[in-house]
């Protein structure tokens, strides 16, 4: 039947499904030191980008090779990352904390988490498609964020809602488990992506033909 053929949008749906399965279980097993989330997040992310357009071939093998190009700078944003957040929650915290809960301390708080969040919703599909520094990767994620910052407002919203639905019940917190990093890490890496494409075609923009183009400082 055409229904289940190669063609039909059951089967794509199917072959997606199925591969944002392998991409989060490669995730998971390379998160588990801990350390290493951000280098693992950094190749899910990779290959992400590549299944936005069907470009990603072999899951495993396109997530070892980024996993082995990025492990360095990947572990440092992970560490990066955890401090930021953390900075973020104590701030909030001290809101909780301190008798009469000072408004300073929420404002410091709500301030501190939106730069966190300019700063690094596109480090990790930046470090993923580009070779940089890591100053200059989040330097980047954050002038990217602030330029298209109405589809940054978008993607923040999008992710606080799979969040949400991955959270709802018992069943959807066994997807959540099984498929929801991964699915999330597309979500970025969709909306990433085109933004890449369109900031490569502006005039002057400097793509180094390489494993990974090189991204100048914008």
């Amino acid at each position: 039947m055409k229904f289940f053929s190669v063609d039909s949008p059951l089967y794509r749906f199917m072959m997606k499904f199925l591969d944002v399965l392998k991409l989060n279980f490669m995730w998971i097993l390379f998160s588990l030191p801990i350390i290493t989330i951000g280098a693992s997040s950094v190749a899910a992310m990779s290959v992400a980008l590549k299944m936005v357009d069907d470009e990603e071939g072999y899951i495993g093998r396109s997530f070892i090779k980024a996993f082995k190009e990025n492990w360095k700078q990947g572990i440092v944003l992970g560490v990066l990352t955890f401090v930021a957040a953390y900075a973020v929650y104590l701030d909030f915290q001290l809101f909780e904390a301190v008798e009469g809960n000072p408004i300073m301390f929420l404002i410091i708080g709500m301030v501190s988490c939106f730069i966190v969040i300019l700063a690094l919703i596109y480090a990790y599909p930046l470090m993923a498609r580009y070779e940089n520094s890591i100053v200059k990767t989040i330097q980047n994620s954050y002038k990217i964020a602030r330029k298209y910052f109405g589809r940054t407002v978008l993607l923040v919203f999008l992710l606080a809602v799979e969040f949400v639905i991955f959270q709802f019940n018992s069943t959807m917190v066994f997807f959540g488990i099984i498929i929801g990093p991964a699915f999330m890490i597309f979500t970025v890496a969709a909306i990433s992506k085109r933004i890449f494409q369109e900031i490569e075609k502006e005039p002057g923009a400097v793509i180094k033909k390489s494993s990974k183009p090189e991204q100048e400082e914008g």
